[in-house]
């Protein structure tokens, strides 16, 4: 296969493809999204079957721990994604909108309308589910896009494409509206993001690698973010019960996602409290701290206790590892947090409204919480039935990217005649 001619053909049919979605109805693509969860469900069997093949070679490879969590195609997971199309099919039609409208002294009327981005070319490992999610959102907001998913998940994002083109073609809508690129091979990366002429968005979900190489090639502007430091601070009137909670699951409900805490911040006035509590349960998780001085004192006899590195504060494990750092208080958290942190999410537990309220302003991220999981940052959480990324960038879109952050605005003048004196 010639890579860069045969990614030349899926950008020239996307183009094409875009044009008709831009145009599309909202019935026709709600229709197309209702259809694709139905097959979802009606060929779950086929889907998982499909799935244990890429489970099976990526055990064979010995892929990371972080990323066979990913890869599983659970039963749950199957049920989501058809949730989440359908959940996307309900949500207001972003696409025609229009906005902002206002007279002019001259007599114009200037307002903004929505419109679609184009041909989006989506980028991720080892997240059949991300096909899906992507495909729905893309579908929902008048967008062609192009999927190149992971070798690791090959036949069971084929499985997915397959179901994809089917929905499309019933509802009458292009098949080429999705396109799952069918070859492993890395080259095709490297065409898709240097393809202005037919991509006009790059979104990457993967690793810091990954991301990082997008960066120095791409041509193609990106929706993007890095890294997920994400962090839970424990202010000193935090309801130590809730602080506990929060702060167990932000690490333990999943350790291979973005949005998984990475370091636990404790004031200083409550940190002998709440501290140990928590130790019992990571223990029970094998959760290895990895510990300032002062946390070290509090934590002794903790059997997987490590003293922090510099490095820790900065470095995302995804894996049952914490880092766990003691503070004076919120000064000294707001800026370990805008020192350390990826932008991505961060947040507090605390009774203290206005604690809460200078966290809200001052923490530099994407997602900012009070007395709430890390876990939560994300669009199905977020209510957007899906999304196609996180975006810790402050231009275009910020934090879970869903159907708003796949359009743009234009500017529309309604006249009379007039004419510019």
């Amino acid at each position: 296969m010639n890579i860069e001619q045969y990614m030349r053909e899926v950008g020239q049919r996307a183009r094409r493809a875009s044009r008709a979605m831009a145009k599309a109805d909202t019935s026709a693509k709600n229709h197309a999204l209702l259809l694709i969860a139905a097959a979802i469900l009606r060929d779950a069997d086929t889907l998982r079957a499909a799935n244990q093949k890429d489970l099976e070679a990526a055990r064979a490879n010995g892929l990371e721990p972080a990323m066979i969590d990913r890869l599983t195609l659970s039963d749950k997971a199957i049920a989501t994604m058809a949730e989440g199309l359908e959940q996307i099919a309900k949500l207001p039609d972003p696409i025609g909108s229009i906005s902002n409208m206002k007279f002019l002294p001259s007599g114009i009327q200037v307002g903004q309308m929505r419109v679609p981005l184009g041909v989006i070319g989506i980028i991720y490992e080892a997240r059949p589910n991300v096909t899906i999610d992507a495909a729905g959102l893309c579908i929902k907001s008048g967008n062609a896009t192009i999927l190149r998913g992971g070798s690791e998940a090959i036949h069971c994002n084929q499985a997915l494409a397959k179901l994809v083109k089917e929905g499309l073609k019933a509802a009458g809508l292009p098949e080429d509206a999705v396109q799952v690129v069918e070859t492993t091979d890395r080259a095709a990366v490297g065409a898709l993001i240097t393809m202005p002429e037919y991509v006009d968005v790059i979104v990457p979900r993967g690793g810091k690698g990954l991301i990082a190489r997008l960066i120095k090639e791409s041509r193609v502007p990106m929706i993007k973010h890095l890294d997920g430091i994400c962090h839970v601070y424990i202010d000193s009137s935090a309801n130590v019960d809730k602080a506990v909670k929060v702060a167990f699951n932000a690490k333990c409900h999943r350790y291979g996602t973005c949005n998984t805490m990475e370091t636990l911040l404790v004031s200083r006035s409550i940190a002998k409290t709440v501290l140990p509590e928590l130790a019992k349960l990571y223990l029970k998780e094998k959760v290895e701290l990895r510990a300032d001085p002062e946390s070290m004192t509090i934590l002794e006899g903790y059997p997987h206790l490590v003293a922090a590195t510099e490095e820790d504060w900065s470095t995302e494990y995804l894996a049952p590892i914490l880092s766990v750092k003691i503070v004076a208080g919120m000064d000294e958290a707001i800026d370990h947090i805008n020192t350390y942190s990826s932008q991505h999410t961060d947040s507090i537990m605390t009774e203290d409204y206005s604690h809460a309220m200078r966290f809200l302003r001052e923490v530099d991220s994407a997602s900012v919480m009070v007395n709430a999981s890390t876990r939560f940052a994300d669009g199905y959480e977020y209510g957007l039935g899906a999304e196609i990324g996180i975006s810790n960038d402050k231009l275009h879109a910020r934090g879970p990217v869903g159907l708003d952050g796949l359009t743009s605005l234009k500017y529309i003048v309604l006249g009379q005649g007039q004419v510019r004196q």
